[in-house]
């Protein structure tokens, strides 16, 4: 981790160093585009400086980390009270310490109570000719100022680093200021080029940087593709969480966050079910609003509230009369930038371009935020769409908002409606997809790349190897459940069998239990067929499917690996479509299937066994157990 910030703002790239990835060349199918591609990244990408020229001037951004270990060791002793008090609850002594200690280290990166930054930075280079991947590969060392270099390395695969560019700004100020930046860099990019367009790649605030500038200056016509991955188009749960003091980790989705991002075969998720980390949360709300002086008043957090919460952010933490301009320059971003998103990116599209947006859902802001997201990003802040509360689902026979021409925008899950997205046919959805693992997940990695280099998806219908919905496909998920002869997510007629496949790189994997909730359903599973990496099996089953649609039916698979957590689960919600809808019931159900456990104990036990955490386990192995106990087969 090379800064603080990116911990609390933005997890997404905290673990993706940890990985190596195999080269992926020649998936990506089709005439390749001859516009070069510009890199907008994710939040505090930027190098800063203060002083007369780059070479010369104090960096500002990032931290020397022999410097803070020399503040850590000169205040061993401060620390160790400020630890030992917080072991009885009491933050403030410890928070007062690393609060004085951050507000020196980042001074000069404070910004005054109106949005203007207190100290004159500067960014590194701005021209497209000293941000040519090639030209920084070969003459500024250790990658420096080179963005999202993993991906970088696969689209240079395809169309050479001479054809990439990076983008960069200072990411403080809010999303219509660096947009204008983006522009200016766009026309320094055709113009050393020699290209009429550009292709971008947009992660997290770079993808609300590149909605903003669609927005303002999509009419120009100088994009080709667009391709924004968990964009942070409407802002970032985890931002007002941390800004309004009300962080309350969630352990189990972060370290579910950890897993993908390292790619880990192993689960321990479920092992951390009970929080018992709420020191932690103490110490960060305690922690924060003694740094909102020097890091509160940068207008990219502003403009990372979503619209939901920010009238609220601001009557808590601004003054309307010190603050009136950064007040106005978010007010327009809320309240006439964000508000003709859909109707603008439209347009756009309208005139020949575009634009895609892959989005994580299905899991609750590690900070406690309880919507559903990628971990950082809520889902509705990411796309627009309409999303059941976190943990919960729609009922069966949910009617989405809008028509959409008849097609079908309600997740197989049952907690997204896609209809009111900004751009309801333009944009993926991949429930369990973490914020900033787009490269990490087989399906994202090659949908990504398709869309970017070439023109031949022009939408979600343009092709049946990329549906709307899909689940994760990252290998930490371990298995993948889809009905033969169905679509993705969904149960018609036509389903035979259950086909699971081992989503592990490197992992055997052996199916021992198959539970169903939502229909009766009963599976033939042999237990001893032990499925390699990539390998599919299909699982026979037997059981009515009923001429009815709009019902969500819960299948969990259960599976042993040979690792130190040997038996896991995952759960995949379905949507039966095989009739006529059924009524809406209104409302909200739970989202996580019912097992057999859940059924046999009652409430008051269940929150016991989650309390002590050891719901999980319990639950896991009292269905196996039911499961062969009712097994109409011997093997």
């Amino acid at each position: 981790m090379k800064k603080f910030l990116c911990i609390v703002l933005s997890l997404a790239g905290v673990f993706s160093s940890c990985v190596i990835m195999a080269s992926a060349s020649g998936e990506v199918k089709g005439e390749i585009s001859e516009y070069p591609v510009i890199i907008v990244p994710g939040y505090s990408s930027t190098n800063l400086y203060y002083g007369d020229s780059l070479e010369t001037g104090e960096s500002v951004w990032g931290l020397d980390w022999d410097h803070v270990l020399s503040r850590v060791f000169a205040r061993i002793a401060e620390l160790g009270i400020g630890l030992g008090a917080l072991t009885v609850g009491n933050a403030e002594y410890i928070s007062d310490v690393l609060a004085e200690e951050m507000n020196v280290l980042f001074e000069k990166l404070r910004c005054n109570p109106d949005g203007t930054s207190a100290y004159e930075l500067h960014q590194d280079y701005t021209a497209a000719a000293d941000k040519n991947s090639a030209y920084l590969r070969e003459n500024v060392p250790d990658g420096k100022y080179q963005q999202e270099t993993e991906i970088a390395a696969e689209i240079a695969e395809y169309i050479g680093y001479e054809n990439i560019y990076n983008f960069s700004s200072d990411f403080r100020m809010g999303a219509e200021y660096c947009a204008g930046l983006l522009d200016e860099f766009i026309q320094s990019v055709k113009e050393h080029s020699g290209k009429d367009k550009v292709n971008l790649f947009a992660v997290s605030h770079g993808g609300q940087v590149t909605a903003t500038y669609l927005n303002i200056y999509g009419r120009k016509g100088d994009v080709d593709n667009a391709v924004l991955t968990v964009p942070a188009i409407g802002g970032a749960g985890i931002a007002y969480d941390a800004m309004n003091a009300t962080v309350e980790f969630d352990e189990e989705c972060l370290l579910r966050f950890i897993e993908n991002g390292t790619m880990t075969e192993e689960n321990y998720n479920w092992l951390v079910k009970a929080n018992q980390l709420g020191f932690v949360d103490i110490l960060l709300n305690s922690l924060f609003p003694k740094i909102m002086p020097t890091l509160g008043y940068w207008g990219s957090l502003w403009d990372f509230i979503p619209i939901h919460k920010y009238e609220e952010s601001k009557a808590n933490l601004l003054d309307k009369e010190e603050s009136a301009r950064l007040i106005e320059i978010s007010d327009r971003f809320h309240y006439e930038l964000l508000p003709t998103m859909d109707e603008k990116l439209a347009e756009c599209i309208e005139n020949g371009m575009n634009i895609s947006i892959i989005a994580g859902t299905g899991n609750r802001i590690v900070t406690g935020l309880p919507e559903d997201s990628d971990g950082i990003i809520t889902t509705a802040a990411s796309t627009g769409a309409t999303c059941a509360p976190y943990g919960k689902r729609f009922a069966d026979g949910y009617v989405q908002i809008n028509g959409c021409g008849g097609k079908n925008k309600v997740s197989p899950s049952m907690t997204i409606d896609a209809s009111t997205a900004y751009l309801p046919d333009n944009t993926w959805f991949v429930d369990g997809l973490f914020h900033g693992m787009t490269y990490k997940d087989d399906y994202t990695r090659v949908l990504m790349m398709t869309l970017l280099l070439t023109d031949d998806i022009t939408d979600v219908y343009s092709n049946e190897s990329f549906p709307q919905f899909k689940y994760s496909t990252n290998p930490s998920h371990t298995v993948h459940a889809s009905f033969g002869g169905c679509a993705e997510g969904m149960i018609t007629g036509d389903a035979q069998k259950l086909v699971v496949e081992n989503v592990c790189k490197n992992s055997n994997v052996r199916i021992v239990a198959v539970s169903c909730e939502g229909l009766d359903l009963k599976f033939k599973v042999n237990p001893f067929k032990k499925l390699a990496p990539g390998e599919k099996t299909e699982i026979e089953f037997s059981g009515e499917i009923p001429a009815e649609a709009a019902r969500a039916v819960g299948i969990t698979v259960y599976y042993r690996m040979d690792n130190i957590t040997p038996t896991g689960y995952r759960n995949q919600t379905f949507t039966l479509d095989n009739g006529a809808a059924v009524a809406d019931e209104g409302g909200f159900r739970r989202a996580e299937p019912a097992t057999p456990f859940d059924i046999l104990i009652g409430d008051d036990f269940d929150a016991i066994l989650r309390k002590l955490g050891l719901k999980e386990l319990f639950s896991m192995v009292y269905t196996i157990v039911y499961f062969w106990s009712q097994a109409l087969w011997v093997f």
